[in-house]
């Protein structure tokens, strides 16, 4: 395998028929490039579903009320629905297994200043549990804790462009901002996966909000993240139980779809699973369709070649070269030129994903790529197609007798 002279003798024979040599290559080339191309699109829509949601936990429930829009037990329809603070304990007290954290919220856009910088930005109540739900990391500090809903302290937890906003190249913590002219100690700064609308939010303690805002046990929405060991139709069902367990506890009928909304991400992760398995499948049997073609190109290729090469090894039988070395000579032809042609198919596969780039966003294709294991292994897949169909016909050829090769028309 690493004799020279073998390897002499590989190459010059490449050399001396180029054109076969770029049609066999080209074969192979293109279906490695259309593979890795229609692969790497396959990602893209993968990342664009997933970005879709980055900065939120893939088991959050999202609950929030509004108006009947059906009359109940008496009771007309267009009624208002208010979510309180007892709605947050009758879902602990009968769900708590079903739970792995647990918010209500409070939203406000209010301006925030600290010395000569100002700015608008949402204020959000919350209790400690959002950290996680949100995905948030701490830069900096600490985030709301249990201590500060207790006793109602006047802190805030903000995102690092708020902290980039008003204090520049300043550190945040431990200084004081002021809020719809209310002053509050920040504790933390944090980033968030969900990109820049979600770095500029202000968190604070749910129960100092809703002291200085109303003064009342009133609510604006409920985030609550499921139990991770719960599997998706579980995590509908109880989704299912708990809407119709507030429809009844608020006097809503059960087939009111408007009063008491939620809106649970096992749907959407349902939803999601079930469109790129599809998806996937689709591309595998595009995939593996090319890889065919490839196979198939590059067997008749070979069995060309050692038609055409038949006079050629009738030579070098009548020289002294054994069948083994002619069979081995093919065979490592075609291993090289595929393996090349791989590679060259490859790399410029993954340039057309890389200069189509950020275009493809408008058709819902984010950062299109591959990985090259996969495109590695498709190649091999090729290699060994290659090898085996050279093998077939060196075999046959390597048999043939000089005389009769030197007579071959």
């Amino acid at each position: 395998m690493f004799d020279i002279d073998h390897w002499r003798e590989i190459f010059q024979s490449i050399n001396k028929n180029k054109l076969r040599t770029i049609l066999s290559g080209f074969t192979i080339a293109f279906a490695i490039m259309l593979f890795t191309i229609l692969f790497g699109i396959g990602n893209g829509l993968r990342n664009t579903f997933q970005s879709q949601f980055a900065g939120d936990s893939m088991y959050s429930i999202y609950l929030w009320a509004s108006k009947t829009t059906k009359p109940y037990k008496g009771l007309q329809s267009g009624r208002p629905i208010q979510l309180r603070n007892d709605d947050i304990d009758f879902i602990i007290d009968n769900y708590d297994s079903k739970l792995s954290g647990i918010t209500p919220k409070i939203d406000k856009r209010l301006q925030a200043v600290y010395k000569g910088e100002q700015d608008t930005y949402q204020v959000t109540a919350v209790y400690p549990d959002v950290q996680k739900m949100e995905q948030a990391e701490i830069e900096s500090g600490r985030f709301i804790s249990l201590l500060d809903l207790q006793q109602r302290n006047k802190v805030v937890s903000i995102g690092r462009l708020v902290e980039q906003d008003l204090f520049g190249q300043l550190s945040a913590l431990g200084k004081n901002i002021t809020i719809d002219g209310i002053s509050y100690k920040v504790i933390g700064t944090f980033s968030d996966p969900g990109g820049s609308n979600d770095e500029r939010i202000i968190y604070a303690p749910f129960t100092t909000i809703q002291r200085l805002y109303g003064n009342t046990d009133e609510l604006g929405s409920v985030t609550l993240s499921y139990n991770p060991n719960l599997n998706v139709n579980q995590a509908i069902s109880f989704s299912n139980n708990l809407t119709k367990a507030l429809k009844e506890k608020h006097g809503v009928a059960p087939s009111d779809q408007g009063a008491i909304r939620l809106f649970n991400m096992a749907e959407v992760n349902r939803d999601t699973s079930n469109f790129m398995l599809v998806l996937n499948l689709i591309i595998l049997f595009i995939g593996i369709g090319t890889l065919i073609a490839g196979i198939i190109g590059i067997s008749n290729i070979m069995v060309y070649i050692v038609r055409e090469r038949t006079k050629e090894l009738g030579i070098r039988k009548a020289l002294g070269a054994t069948p083994r070395s002619i069979i081995s000579m093919i065979m490592m032809e075609s291993i090289l030129i595929t393996a090349i042609a791989g590679y060259v198919g490859l790399l410029i596969g993954t340039g057309v994903l890389k200069s189509l780039g950020t275009s493809l966003e408008q058709y819902f294709i984010t950062n299109p790529s591959v990985n090259t294991g996969v495109v590695i292994g498709a190649t091999i897949i090729l290699i060994i197609a290659g090898t085996i169909a050279g093998y077939l016909p060196a075999k046959r050829a390597a048999r043939i007798k000089p005389i009769d090769a030197l007579n071959d028309n």
